[in-house]
């Protein structure tokens, strides 16, 4: 800042002289004691009495002799702790957060300067060594989830193989069996479950080995629009309506139109599994400052408080038939776009999801140049 400044008073032809503290602190000491003097020099002058001169000769000494004194007394009490504080700044930022000034031991400002300066240098080591446990936790918890990743995506592989040979023999099975006969209520419980396994397994593997964005600029309210109709599909044996609301004025968003529709769809299908009898759906779409938003609210059974918290975490569910996976997609989707997901919920009033996406996010620019 001050660099700063001074390049600005060069450029406007302003020059500005460094003038030492202690000149600063006597000059108008030594300018009231020279104007006493030098009145009192011409009122004796003019006298012509020697002893008037021993008399001025000696208050100049004295005066001399007040400022040398008040120079020592401020180099000592000011001038050597500045300087101190200076160098242990300079020790600071160079990345040493164990150093003390001495003198914070003094009882006045100038220690209260130095217990501050101390407390903070503490502070910032705390800060340091909490900052550096976190990072190490973060990475240990890194390499155990792509440990757990490789895992998983191996797993899913393993089981999709032998579920499509089984789902072969069900189908052959379901074909073969006469019309009356009771085992084909129980291949058609067969199907669904397998069905279900395989979903359970495209999420794990969804989870586990996400495909990169193939960000492009295009029109959010269409993207929406999409995911809205097939959700209204789904909906049809329901008394459940979705209503959609779009902005005209939204600007293209970068953004992947697939991921983002998956976003919406499995939030929208959560709206309709939380509707119990007539239920309704609202989306929205807005734009506030840099970001495109989009409102899915519901007036469902709503989310237990005690549940929120963990509502994004895999695998945690609250539906007998859910695998726990939709909505910790769903945020690492929106957080790869470089935007975030916000819930509020009410027991018994249902919940709203808000979804936050940049116009411009920085991940958009890398893919589109990738």
């Amino acid at each position: 800042m001050n660099e700063k400044l001074g390049k600005m008073r060069e450029s406007a032809g302003v020059t500005s002289v460094r003038i030492n503290w202690q000149l600063k602190a006597v000059l108008p000491i030594a300018f009231v004691l020279l104007n006493g003097l030098l009145l009192f020099l011409l009122a004796t002058v003019s006298m012509r009495d020697p002893e008037r001169h021993a008399v001025i000769i000696l208050a100049g000494a004295g005066a001399v002799a007040i400022c040398a004194v008040l120079i020592i007394v401020l180099a000592f009490l000011i001038q050597r702790p500045m300087v101190e504080l200076q160098e242990k700044i300079a020790e600071v930022g160079a990345g040493d957060l164990d150093v003390t000034v001495s003198f914070a031991k003094r009882n006045d400002e100038i220690g209260d300067l130095g217990r501050n300066f101390n407390r903070m240098v503490e502070q910032l080591r705390l800060n340091r060594d909490e900052i550096d446990r976190l990072h190490r936790t973060q990475m240990s918890r890194a390499e155990h989830l792509a440990t757990l990743g490789e895992l998983a995506a191996g797993l899913a592989h393993e089981i999709r193989n032998p579920l499509a040979g089984i789902a072969g023999v069900i189908e052959i099975i379901g074909r073969d069996l006469p019309p009356t006969s009771t085992a084909r209520g129980v291949v058609k419980d067969v199907r669904q479950e397998i069905t279900r396994i395989n979903r359970i397994v495209s999420d794990l593997l969804e989870t586990a080995r996400p495909r990169p964005l193939q960000v492009r600029l295009g029109d959010l309210n269409t993207t929406v629009e999409h995911a809205v109709m097939l959700a209204r599909q789904q909906a049809l044996s329901k008394p459940i309506t979705i209503d959609l609301k779009k902005d005209p004025a939204l600007q293209e968003v970068n953004h992947d139109s697939d991921q983002i529709h998956q976003v919406l769809l499995n939030l929208l299908l959560n709206a309709i599994q939380a509707s119990e009898g007539k239920g309704s759906i609202q989306v929205e779409l807005q734009h506030r400052d840099e970001n495109a938003v989009i409102v899915v609210s519901d007036n469902g059974r709503g989310i237990p408080p005690e549940h929120l918290p963990n509502i994004f975490r895999p695998f945690y569910t609250t539906k007998g038939n859910g695998t726990g996976l939709g909505l910790s997609l769903a945020r690492r989707i929106v957080e790869e776009h470089r935007g975030r997901i916000e819930v509020t919920s009410s027991l018994g009033h249902g919940s709203k999801f808000v979804v936050f996406l940049p116009f411009h996010p920085p991940a958009a620019e890398i893919a589109q140049n990738d």
